[in-house]
């Protein structure tokens, strides 16, 4: 099995150190993204002396098998992204599923999307000209990353580095274009789902993300 951390606070603070090279820069900021990547974000974080933020994230699972992203939506800077994995939404369309269906999936992730951007209380830090470090829980397919780092890069990001504690190689592999840096502290052989690099990985809550926020330094 490998590497397992007790929680995501344990791999956020494990996170950190591999990225002491940020340790109390003025141009980087944090963002977790939401829900899971919170926790992980929030102890790298005061373990680097950086601020930290939210990145709301909606991922467009498949109809009947809502774990399979055919794509994601990402709000950053006011504005939101939306990367489409276009050659399994296809694939989605041949076998059968509807463009209706694929239409609602995403009108309602909007609508979440939306409402946890309007929950997580502010001020949102600006990221425009920064070096911005987008923490996720793990990374299976890396759906969610690209959407994120997408919006970050609309936002006005001048450096992007995505830092996680476990990743498959697939989802590394398909952000090594998009972001200016990508790590992993763990790259297991037979990627299996996030959660069973946890010994706890009980589900992050809209109030577990409110509360870690409103600790923030201030």
């Amino acid at each position: 099995m490998g590497m397992r951390y007790t929680d995501r606070e344990e791999a956020g603070r494990l996170l950190a150190s591999a990225l002491r090279q940020f340790r109390g820069r003025p141009d980087t900021v944090v963002l977790g993204l939401a829900r899971g990547g919170v926790p992980v974000a929030a102890a790298a974080a005061a373990a680097l002396q950086l601020p930290w933020d939210v990145l709301p994230v909606r991922k467009l699972g498949t109809p009947g098998h809502e774990e399979t992203a055919f794509g994601a939506l990402a709000s950053a800077g006011g504005g939101v992204v939306r990367m489409l994995n276009r050659a399994l939404a296809d694939r989605l369309l041949d076998v059968g599923v509807r463009q209706s269906a694929l239409d609602e999936v995403e009108s309602t992730a909007r609508a979440e999307l939306e409402h946890r951007a309007g929950t997580y209380p502010g001020p949102r830090l600006p990221l425009k000209g920064r070096t911005v470090i987008v923490v996720d829980d793990g990374l299976a397919t890396g759906a969610t990353m690209l959407a994120a780092v997408g919006a970050v890069r609309a936002a006005g990001a001048a450096t992007v580095v995505v830092a996680v504690p476990v990743a498959s190689l697939e989802a590394l592999t398909s952000l090594q274009q998009p972001a200016d840096a990508v790590f992993s502290l763990f790259i297991p052989g037979g990627f299996r789902a996030v959660g069973s690099y946890y010994r706890d990985f009980r589900q992050v809550r809209d109030d577990d993300v409110v509360r870690l926020l409103g600790a923030r330094p201030a």
